[in-house]
């Protein structure tokens, strides 16, 4: 069983790229959570290279104490933009957040209660889903995969409202491979791991930033970044092709004996299969390979995941608590 911890600091990191319109209600919901929990907390406001006036909005909120913006120079995709949030934590607890309010904040109580009891992985589970069946349909195919490749068997791999220790957080932050899919990654190196269910809400303002093809290079991440698997099961698929191939050729020649060269049009059909069977199995094979070798290439050339333009405001410092106000600001309190 795990042991209980207190929390010292608490760290929410939240990636935001184009989400002007959710970020006045995020930075109140946000605060208004923290004050509620009465623990030391930071914010950390991550702009992945946002193409409307989001980093503008983080700008200015980072004026209040309670929150630190992180500018990246570009888009790296929402993974690295939580890594760079990592990176600026200083929390024992680091709780990850999207920034379209689909996630409500005021959840985040129910991760510290659950991390304070000693899980070192606090993961969620939505409920009453508000996606498209696409989503839903998407979102269940990369969560098996996941529970395969990591043998943790959590049910929701793909919401980003989680909480993970700072030993868990350090951890992510020494691995040097280019292509991270977070929630993964933490449950490999976590011992006690847990769910809880959440609530999950329409989202109020634009439109989701995974596109199909953003979904699909997202499962191409997850076969090759964790694990060789796919690379084994081409020898599987080898041998089975092979077989099957021999045993067509067997076939064929039976049918070309019993029924003469006119049959199968003087072979060119039958040609035609095996060659078919044969080339679409080796392009199979050259794609997946090619997909690891250009996770090698690129982790060899070692670039950064990301490059921040940017920091605003340095945050509460460690031991400083935000108090409940009547008024339009909250105080800044040191114990």
């Amino acid at each position: 069983m795990p042991r209980s911890h207190r929390i010292e600091l608490l760290s929410i990191v939240i990636p935001v790229y184009n989400e002007q319109d959710n970020l006045p209600a995020l930075f109140e919901r946000c605060r208004a959570v923290v004050q509620q929990l009465g623990l030391p907390a930071e914010i950390i406001l991550v702009d992945d290279g946002s193409r409307d006036d989001s980093a503008e909005l983080i700008r200015a909120a980072a004026a209040d104490p309670l929150f630190v913006g992180v500018i990246l120079n570009r888009n790296y995709g929402q993974h690295a933009a939580v890594m760079a949030g990592f990176s600026r934590a200083r929390g024992d607890l680091i709780v990850t957040l999207d920034a379209d309010l689909q996630n409500p904040p005021e959840e985040i109580p129910k991760l510290i209660r659950a991390a304070e009891e000693g899980y070192e992985v606090v993961g969620t589970v939505r409920q009453m889903r508000q996606d498209s069946l696409f989503r839903r349909l998407a979102s269940r195919v990369v969560n098996g995969f996941v529970r395969r490749a990591t043998g943790v068997q959590m049910t929701d791999y793909g919401c980003m409202l989680r909480a993970y220790r700072r030993h868990i957080v350090d951890t992510m932050l020494r691995c040097d491979e280019r292509s991270t899919f977070i929630p993964m990654l933490a449950n490999s190196f976590a011992r006690h791991t847990t769910e809880i269910p959440v609530r999950h809400e329409e989202r109020a303002a634009g439109d989701s930033k995974y596109s199909v093809l953003k979904l699909i290079n997202l499962q191409f991440d997850l076969l090759t970044a964790m694990t060789t698997a796919p690379l084994r099961l081409l020898s599987f698929i080898g041998g089975a092709i092979a077989a099957a191939g021999t045993l067509f050729a067997l076939l064929l020649l039976t049918l070309r004996i019993i029924h003469g060269a006119a049959w199968g049009v003087n072979g060119v059909f039958p040609l035609f299969a095996i060659l078919f069977i044969f080339v679409g199995a080796q392009f199979m094979s050259f794609g997946l390979l090619g997909e690891y070798i250009g996770r090698i290439y690129t982790d060899v050339r070692a670039r950064p995941r990301f490059i921040i333009e940017e920091i605003i405001g340095q945050g509460v410092e460690p031991g400083a608590r935000i108090e409940p106000q009547t008024g339009d600001a909250a105080k800044l309190h040191a114990p």
